[in-house]
């Protein structure tokens, strides 16, 4: 017994100290936390439970017999985060360069099963190498078994990648189907294929960071949402994350205390849309005016940057928001923000979390290139999540509301609940400048003063068809309001939807146009 108790306390001892203490320190001279430091950080100080800690590489080839390290490169367990349970794994790099094998992909598999069965997040930290390239089949086998479970777990329960070092080739298929991926600036990158293939194949020089960095993934390519600076900040923001989520699609969202009145008005929101309709002003600044304690958790806030999303709470309870940014190509609908709020409308739906919109959208970006990269598709995509979403979804037109656009930004039609205009909206199919020249072409062509003409024309058009109340008038709008009301009639009706039940009909599942 006590040869065996020795045995155990020697292979604990080797599973904590990875690939040694000399790697470590090179973790840190590269500024990024070992697996263990990084896990510490994350759950809740001392309720960590490690699972498969003892769990060794079978490979008997190329000499790996004699390179056996207990945990085989992989941390895996629960723990607590803000008292409530989380499933973690995190990779080693001090150990075989944090890569694939058939045994950890097994230990993360064990993970993932207890996630979907107990209904609770999954968080993956990923450093990894890619695949350990000496067990050849069974490690992408390894991988192909974590992307199936990515793939059930999907909508069930809420998953969540941190790259902290490098990913690459299929090991990003992984943190692709995962719900939300945070990256650390200058220490982490994913791409497909490397630079040196990349070189190889189409002769193009590009290094990793340009490639595959942070940065590019938060603001080019939108495969990012969240960027930090470093893994400290990487896993604060993990758990300022987590919560505004419910643990999985049974729960409610979590609730806080909340010492913002509900009742709060706040008079600068009436004069905070400018006069002149082609003015910008930052509908953030709208958004943490009504929000609680002016809270705002933004989700890819550096990608297409004409429409914001993200977290925040109203009278307590979390909420989702998506807004049109006047500040950016006037708020306009294109191909990337299309997709943007697509599937963060998607996940607030999957996750009972109440969608409130803040709509003004002149229209879809016109062009040659959004019509050639299929905005018709990309858009639907946009129309599509709203309209099938059922949880409770609040909508405020704050100025434009044209054309298309207007329909598919939360619009009465899409089953929103409840739509508030503020008088300064502008509803109707186009603009009243170019509703004018379309209308009266023939007055203006004969018209002896055609500026005065097109101007009185446009007034009258703006009065008669692009203001909130015709809309009110015909039920499409429930109220116009002031804007300094509205945080308390935004709380009010978020309040009656509490008990909200809507459904879809039966089917295995619809055919969003991807």
């Amino acid at each position: 017994m006590s040869d065996r108790l020795e045995e155990l306390r020697r292979r604990h001892a080797n599973a904590e100290t990875g690939g040694g203490e000399a790697r470590r320190m090179r973790q840190h001279e590269e500024g990024k936390l070992s697996a263990r430091e990084r896990i510490d950080l994350l759950l809740d100080e001392g309720t960590f439970e490690e699972m498969d800690k003892l769990v060794r590489h079978r490979c008997r080839d190329f000499g790996m017999e004699d390179q056996v390290v207990d945990g085989d490169g992989f941390v895996t367990g629960y723990g607590l985060i803000q008292g409530r349970p989380a499933y973690i794994f995190a990779q080693d790099f001090t150990v075989f360069g944090g890569s694939l094998s058939e045994a950890n992909a097994k230990k993360i598999v064990k993970i993932m099963d207890l996630a979907l069965k107990t209904g609770a997040p999954l968080i993956g930290l990923n450093d990894s190498g890619g695949a350990r390239i000496q067990e050849g089949v069974l490690s992408l086998a390894g991988y192909a078994d974590i992307f199936l479970r990515n793939t059930l777990s999907s909508g069930v329960v809420p998953q969540i990648s941190a790259i902290m070092g490098p990913c690459a080739g299929g090991a990003v298929y992984s943190p692709a189907l995962t719900d939300f991926i945070f990256m650390v600036d200058r220490t982490s990158y994913m791409f497909v294929t490397g630079p040196d293939v990349i070189k190889t194949v189409t002769h193009e020089d590009v290094t990793k960071e340009a490639l595959g960095g942070a940065t590019t993934h938060n603001a080019t390519s939108g495969v990012a949402h969240f960027l930090a600076h470093d893994d400290t900040e990487c896993l604060r923001m993990v758990r300022e994350l987590l919560s505004y989520l419910p643990q999985n699609n049974r729960d409610d969202p979590p609730r806080r205390r909340c010492d913002d009145p509900p009742e709060r008005e706040d008079p600068a929101l009436d004069s905070i849309v400018p006069e002149a309709s082609n003015l910008p002003y930052d509908i953030k600044d709208v958004i943490r005016r009504v929000v609680d304690e002016s809270q705002f958790f933004e989700v890819q806030e550096h990608w297409a940057r004409n429409i914001v999303v993200g977290f925040a709470r109203m009278d307590g309870r979390s909420v989702g928001l998506v807004a049109n940014q006047p500040a950016y190509l006037a708020g306009c609908l294109d191909i990337d923000s299309a997709t943007k709020g697509a599937r963060f409308v998607r996940f607030c739906d999957a996750f009972n979390i109440p969608i409130l919109t803040f709509e003004d959208v002149p229209g879809f970006l016109p062009g040659t290139a959004q019509e050639f990269g299929g905005i018709i598709r990309h858009g639907a995509k946009l129309l599509y999540a709203y309209a099938e979403a059922t949880v409770p979804k609040i909508t405020v037109i704050t100025r434009k509301a044209y054309g298309g656009a207007y329909c598919v930004m939360g619009s009465k039609h899409l089953r929103t609940d409840v739509n508030f205009a503020w008088p300064t909206a502008e509803i109707a199919v186009m603009g009243p400048e170019g509703a004018v020249n379309i209308v009266y072409r023939r007055e203006l062509a004969a018209a002896h003063d055609q500026e005065a003409l097109r101007r009185a024309k446009t007034e009258e058009f703006r009065e008669r068809f692009a203001n909130p109340f015709v809309a009110a008038e015909h039920g499409f709008v429930d109220d116009v309001i002031e804007p300094h009301q509205t945080r308390p009639r935004v709380i009010r009706a978020l309040r009656m939807l509490e008990t909200k039940v809507d459904t879809m009909p039966k089917k295995k599942h619809g055919s969003i146009p991807l």
